[in-house]
């Protein structure tokens, strides 16, 4: 790990404390935004799990049912019956605000049901396991937009979990390291510093009074035991 350069400066200790105390509120807020986000991010998963599990059974039966009366009818006739749609819908795209990720809700609106069914072909050459495969697919096909909205909900929520779980680890294992490194190594700088002016006053200190007392200005009264007190 890199140490951070500084001039062992009491200005440059008051900024790496400002700054070590601006990066552990900034830790506690990531690690917050992550614990939401994951328990966010689980909903979504847990109720896409559920619908698309109902989605895949029921597109399963839809799939069964198209398969049997493709058995039954010509390829010809299924090409014909199929090659022009009677319903049409508009898709609308919104978005939302999720824990600082924006996330996508998708509106389906059936624009033209044409009658009461959905069917554009004639009913006498054709099978009715091809109309109730068509039934069953078009009641499915709003599931089919809203797992597509969930799915992708989720996968944005968990891009924003990785960049916020990288942020917190750079903070946790780097920066906050870095900053705590660089605070010890100058207090210890200053507390170096500050022993070493002692010491030098403490010389001249003595100095000047064997100065004093070779000069004979020193009262004669004057005792070892006061010096050492001094």
């Amino acid at each position: 790990m890199a140490e951070i350069r500084v001039n062992p400066t009491r200005m440059e200790l008051k900024k790496l404390n400002t700054r070590y105390n601006t990066a552990r509120r900034g830790h506690k807020l990531l690690k917050d935004k992550r614990d939401e986000l994951m328990r966010r991010f689980l909903d979504v998963v847990r109720e896409d799990k559920e619908l698309r599990e109902s989605v895949e059974a029921r597109l399963a039966g839809v799939y069964g049912i198209f398969s049997a009366a493709n058995a039954v009818s010509s390829p010809k006739m299924l090409t014909e019956a199929l090659i022009l749609p009677k319903r049409e819908g508009k898709l609308s795209v919104d978005y939302k605000n999720v824990m600082s990720v924006t996330v996508p809700v998708f509106d389906l609106e059936i624009l033209s049901e044409g009658g009461s069914d959905s069917y554009n072909y004639g009913l006498a050459f054709t099978s009715g396991g091809l109309d109730e495969s068509l039934r069953e697919l078009n009641s499915v096909l709003t599931d089919l937009v809203k797992l597509a909205e969930l799915e992708k909900t989720a996968q944005l929520l968990a891009e924003e979990i990785e960049r916020t779980r990288r942020r917190v680890n750079a903070l946790e294992h780097i920066m906050m390291p870095q900053y705590l490194t660089a605070i010890k190594s100058i207090k210890m700088k200053l507390d170096e510093n500050e022993r070493g002016n002692i010491t030098r006053l403490m010389k001249v200190k003595d100095m000047m009074l064997a100065q004093k007392l070779a000069d004979g200005e020193l009262y004669e009264d004057y005792t070892e035991e006061d010096r050492t007190e001094e």
